[in-house]
């Protein structure tokens, strides 16, 4: 129930948890305080016959001891959730600094629906876990300790019975808890299954519209949400059990203890002040123990979220130690050498490159063609650090790659998709992700040169137009030259077209191949082609087949073959 991983988390915040331990056994000293005071006033007024004056000193003494118990209640519910807040913050962070070193290889694997529910839902179960059933664990622990230190000198046999019975009810929790950690891990799985396929079926709506399955999915869904209710019903149904076995155990503890107390009042073996106060604290040492077991499905929750968070941080690719990585500063050439790389997918189960051997020099023009899955992406995933070779090195004007402080690499690259993703912000925006403080007529500069100004200025708030998730509002040649904008504006050495004219029509396809031939001059290109006919020009190209290199020349030395490259322009051509 405890999970490492998570106390691991407080390791950060010393200080709050410190002062939850310490406002944790002041509650219990209060507790103890507030017992006292009242037994003195009972016995008193009813046995001593005391006035009120008499009395009084101690009544504002009780009063004062509650108000302080209250407020120390409310520090603690305090301090613990913004110590959950700031967890949540730590974890929020560290989860998504994972995933982007991962890279966009890692997260086209995954499902979005079950990763965004990792992201809210997932880290939203924690606090819980740290603001409600934590605080109440320690409370579990050090005020039943506080209580005993008070009563073993008064009472023997009452600290015996308390010390004893105290173990039942973490015991029993432990044996519950195992009945529910697989039905929590059970219900997450099945909120983080329905998530991704809500979130797909949004996605591809139209396409289930077409062919007349929309009403099939409402059907599935019901399916899923029936199956999520009956596993919520399942955990909550273990959890009222734990409930009530916790208050089984700790009423009929309590009970024994007054059975114990009054015999030994009935023979005067004890005072009465000392045998009330020792009921008094009878149920308040059982207390913690009670409220820890309403928490207990917080803290089942908490954990099952836990299990997929650090799941993900585990998968955080091991990055050379911070003083072997040399910083990278902006360098106009670059000299790319691929000596013997080798990649593998699914921990090397699925090989994509075997060998493969390239040089590009700073200025030319490269082209990776081939049949899918021949090896070309995986290469320019290589190149763009997403990945890192299972044997081999990459060399940057000498250097190793893997040396290379990522971030100074990437500030060398541009990258222009095959289907280039905007984001729902305004257009000048986009295109400042390729150079985040560029001036507007920086942008308006860059828009220019990638054919994009005219269309640009006439939406209807021009640059400041805010353009939907994904580019909705746009066309897919307008996307695209904000995409080339994007790569001008950002000016890097080393640029990586990734079949950036395919499925245009001829007006859109001249447009963005003229801003192409403008952002290519000048630059390293690296060009991953599906349509032939836009490398016939290129210094060399690389024909990958099976993850290996089956031939390298230029178009017309390939030609002259026969090879495979020329049974890949004959096929080309027979279709067009």
């Amino acid at each position: 129930m405890v999970d490492k991983r998570l106390m691991q988390q407080l390791n950060k915040h010393k200080r709050q948890f410190s002062l939850l331990v310490g406002l944790g056994v002041g509650g219990g000293v209060l507790v103890v305080l507030q017992a006292d005071y009242m037994a003195k006033i009972i016995n008193g007024v009813f046995l001593n016959e005391l006035s009120f004056t008499d009395v009084r000193g101690w009544m504002s003494l009780l009063f004062l001891i509650m108000v302080l118990r209250s407020v120390v209640v409310w520090f603690i519910e305090s301090v613990a959730h913004r110590l959950a807040s700031y967890i949540k913050v730590d974890i929020r962070q560290s989860l998504l600094q994972c995933i982007l070193e991962l890279g966009p290889i890692y997260a086209r694997r995954q499902e979005t629906g079950e990763m965004v529910n990792v992201f809210l839902e997932g880290i939203e179960n924690l606090e819980p876990y740290f603001a409600k059933f934590l605080p109440q664990l320690f409370a579990a622990v050090l005020v039943p300790m506080v209580i005993l230190t008070w009563v073993f000198p008064l009472d023997m046999s009452t600290g015996f019975i308390l010390l004893v019975t105290a173990p039942l009810i973490p015991i029993f929790m432990i044996l519950i808890g195992r009945m529910a950690e697989a039905m929590n891990k059970k219900q997450w799985e099945t909120l983080s299954r329905l998530s991704a396929h809500f979130l797909d079926v949004l996605q591809g709506l139209t396409i289930l519209k077409i062919f007349g399955r929309s009403i099939e999915q409402i059907q599935v869904i019901h399916r899923m949400s029936s199956e999520f209710r009956d596993t919520t019903l399942s955990v909550l149904r273990i959890a009222f059990l734990s409930a009530l076995v916790l208050e089984l155990v700790a009423t009929i503890s309590t009970a024994l203890v007054a059975v114990t107390i009054g015999l030994k009042l009935l023979y005067f073996k004890i005072e009465f002040a000392q045998a009330f106060f020792l009921l008094l604290l009878a149920p308040e040492f059982y207390s913690p123990l009670r409220q820890l077991g309403t928490q207990f499905h917080a803290g089942m929750a908490g954990v099952a979220a836990a299990d997929r968070i650090f799941g993900i941080l585990a998968l955080s690719k091991n990055q050379t130690e911070m003083n072997d990585v040399i910083p990278f500063s902006k360098q106009e050439k670059l000299d790319i050498v691929i000596e013997n790389i080798h990649f593998a997918y699914d921990g090397g189960t699925r090989p994509a490159l075997r060998g493969i051997s390239l040089e590009i020099k700073s200025g030319q023009q490269v082209a990776l063609v081939g049949a899918s899955g021949s090896g070309k992406s995986t290469l320019a995933s290589l190149l763009l650090n997403f990945i890192t070779p299972d044997q081999g090195e990459i060399y940057i004007n000498g250097i190793s790659l893997s040396k290379i402080n990522q971030a100074d690499w990437l500030a060398h690259v541009a990258f222009v998709p095959q289907s280039p993703h905007l984001f729902y912000r305004s257009v000048a925006d986009n295109i400042r992700l390729g150079r985040e403080e560029a001036s507007l007529a920086e942008v308006m500069e860059a828009a220019r040169h990638a054919g994009a100004h005219e269309f640009i200025m006439d939406l209807p708030e021009g640059y400041d137009t805010v353009i939907g998730e994904g580019g909705q509002g746009l066309s897919g040649g307008q996307g695209k030259r904000l995409a080339i904008a994007r790569a001008f504006l950002q000016d890097a050495p080393f640029l990586v077209l990734d079949e950036a004219t395919a499925g245009l029509d001829p007006r859109n396809e001249a447009i963005i191949d003229e801003a192409l031939q403008r952002l290519k001059i000048g630059r390293t290109v690296l060009i991953i082609a599906h349509r032939l006919s836009t490398v016939y020009h290129t210094n060399s190209i690389v024909v990958f087949h099976q993850g290996q290199i089956a031939e390298m020349g230029s178009h017309e030395e390939l030609m002259n073959q026969c090879g495979r490259y020329y049974d890949l322009v004959t096929a080309f051509r027979g279709g067009v």
